[in-house]
């Protein structure tokens, strides 16, 4: 009887919710999301040591962050609906370690192939931790904090992009880019100890319990959430992809960096902005982001030879941009209920599909009728945005009771 008493306390604690944010186990998350994004976007900014070091050409070094998109396009979603069944912890940490395994074979491997492949492990391993990411921190918290949970969760996609990403190819270029990726690894180790004190465990989904992938993706709302997010990130990946054609064309003088800077400390902004509200303007948020990123684009487009401009541009989209990764997730999470990790694994590859599809789509644009026609694609894509989440009033993006 004690036996049956404790194993109850044990699994009512594990499951509880507290009234206030568990800060040390969501930041954890946050840690976990920053590492993901670091090891994504780090070859990009030492092409040229990766290339010497290999022995191969930059383009071929470029593939390095192409296997690894290829490698969270293809898993998220069958890995995410073949692990349904697993207990929740010990599923996140081995995500977590397959970028200490993924990390350190970049970092020692003098072989492309073999590289290659330790890519494309990071790949399936970020398919999998991004669709872990939200539903966990949403289950740790009561629904009236289930937003600002997630928020604190995504803060590391900003602070990578905008600290982390630029002080890892410093550091790469100072140390060596073999000496970034081992300290990444050591990193992810001290992570996972971290999860392993701080983040609770939950169980996975009983064979009752799981919906086929068919269903979580008609469940009502889910679509709208979907094309919501494929269309502003391609809008993104199209613009920030091609950011640089774009600022020579504008012939203002501004340099990319700091272009990129204003935009990266305006994301952290409009995430802290979307952390405080979301809970209650989930709905207002998405609405004022897309508009203010086609705000921005129309500033690029008509006083794009000024300097203040677009830097001022830059900012309000950084601020449209920051916190669309956590209303999505957020808005996905409570749409899609106890099939929030299924739902997320189908995020994931829509966001993933968008970021090729910018570079795809920007580079035949380019290439075809120039830069000028970059503002009205994006305007259109935007206004298709907009108009799926002011439609999707009843499941996706509801108004606030």
């Amino acid at each position: 009887m004690t036996t049956a008493t404790n194993t109850l306390a044990n699994h009512a604690h594990q499951g509880a919710q507290p009234e206030r944010l568990p800060l040390p186990a969501l930041l954890a998350l946050a840690v976990a999301g920053f590492i993901t994004v670091l090891t994504e976007a780090l070859p990009a900014g030492l092409l040229p040591q990766i290339g010497a070091g290999l022995a191969i050409s930059e383009p071929l070094a470029g593939q390095l962050v192409t296997i690894y998109a290829f490698g969270s396009l293809v898993a998220a979603i069958p890995l995410t609906a073949a692990t349904q069944a697993l207990r929740r912890r010990p599923l996140l940490v081995l995500a977590i370690a397959g970028f200490a395994v993924a990390n350190a074979v970049t970092a020692w491997s003098g072989d492309y192939v073999v590289t290659m492949a330790a890519r494309f492990l990071a790949g399936v391993s970020a398919g999998l931790l991004w669709a872990l990411l939200a539903g966990y921190a949403a289950r740790m918290v009561p629904d009236h904090l289930k937003g600002r949970a997630i928020a604190v969760a995504m803060v590391g996609i900003p602070l990578a992009l905008s600290l982390g990403v630029p002080s890892g190819t410093f550091l790469g270029a100072i140390i060596g880019w073999r000496a970034g990726f081992g300290i990444i690894s050591a990193m992810t180790l001290g992570l996972i100890a971290w999860v392993l004190a701080t983040v609770p465990d939950f169980a996975g989904q009983s064979a009752g319990q799981r919906l086929p992938l068919a269903r979580v993706f008609t469940l009502p709302g889910v679509r709208p959430v979907l094309f919501v997010t494929l269309a502003f990130v391609l809008a993104h990946n199209i613009l920030y992809t091609y950011i640089s054609p774009f600022l020579r064309a504008a012939n203002a003088g501004t340099r990319l960096d700091l272009v990129l800077l204003v935009f990266g400390v305006a994301s952290l902004a409009g995430i802290w902005i979307t952390g405080l509200l979301i809970d209650k303007w989930l709905r207002a948020l998405t609405l004022a982001s897309t508009l203010l990123f086609g705000l921005s684009v129309l500033a690029l487009a008509a006083g794009g030879a000024h300097q203040a401009v677009i830097y001022g541009a830059a900012g309000i989209w950084g601020l449209g941009f920051g916190g669309v990764s956590t209303l999505f997730q957020t808005a996905l999470a409570k749409t899609a209920g106890n099939s929030a990790d299924v739902a997320q694994s189908m995020l994931v590859t829509a966001w993933n599909i968008a970021i090729a599809g910018g570079g795809v789509i920007g580079g035949l644009l380019l290439d075809g009728p120039g830069i000028a026609v970059f503002p009205p694609v994006l305007v259109a894509l935007l206004a298709a945005t907009w108009l799926a989440v002011w439609s999707a009033r009843r499941h996706g993006f509801p108004p606030h009771h």
